[in-house]
């Protein structure tokens, strides 16, 4: 499992524990949806003014967003190129786009920790780069779901504290 994380933002301290959570987070979805963790995935921070930027150009949506999610490829895309190319790409899921600023916020809104909003956008966004959407109401059931299960699975409760 290879994860890239990158603090693109100086407006919210990012913990140093932080890594570990989001290390966590990305297993749990893993492991409960593919069965292992042989992927890769990038995850940013960025502040309210960038990822409304791409909120923007990507969604049509001049709003800041509290995460954003950017699949490699999608899953027919994937087997053509591995039947074309005669190799194994199935490990690279796309990129995590996570605005601090706005995690922060709603962290307390919610009463929990930054820690635990940032596992929570984490595994929402897991879900996304793995197919899985909100648009109707049954999906949004069964993502919703999907994204209790791993958060239980991480023990990271609402103070931060595994």
């Amino acid at each position: 499992m290879n994860i890239f994380i990158n603090n693109e933002q100086d407006i919210v301290e990012i913990p140093e524990d932080i890594n570990e959570a989001i290390e966590s987070a990305v297993k749990a979805v893993l492991e409960q949806e593919k069965g292992e963790t042989g992927y890769e995935v990038s995850i940013s921070f960025v502040d309210d003014e960038r990822i409304k930027e791409l909120n923007r150009i990507y969604r049509g949506k001049d709003a800041p967003t509290d995460v954003l999610s950017f699949p490699l490829y999608e899953d027919e895309e994937i087997e053509s190129l591995e039947k074309s190319l005669h190799m194994d790409i199935e490990e690279l899921l796309g990129d995590v786009v996570i605005s601090a600023q706005t995690a922060k916020r709603q962290a307390k809104s919610y009463g929990h920790s930054f820690k635990r909003e940032v596992a929570y956008l984490v595994i929402h966004s897991m879900l996304h780069l793995l197919g899985y959407d909100h648009m109707e109401e049954d999906d949004k059931l069964l993502m919703r779901g999907k994204e209790k299960e791993a958060i239980k699975k991480i023990k990271i409760y609402k103070d931060g504290l595994n």
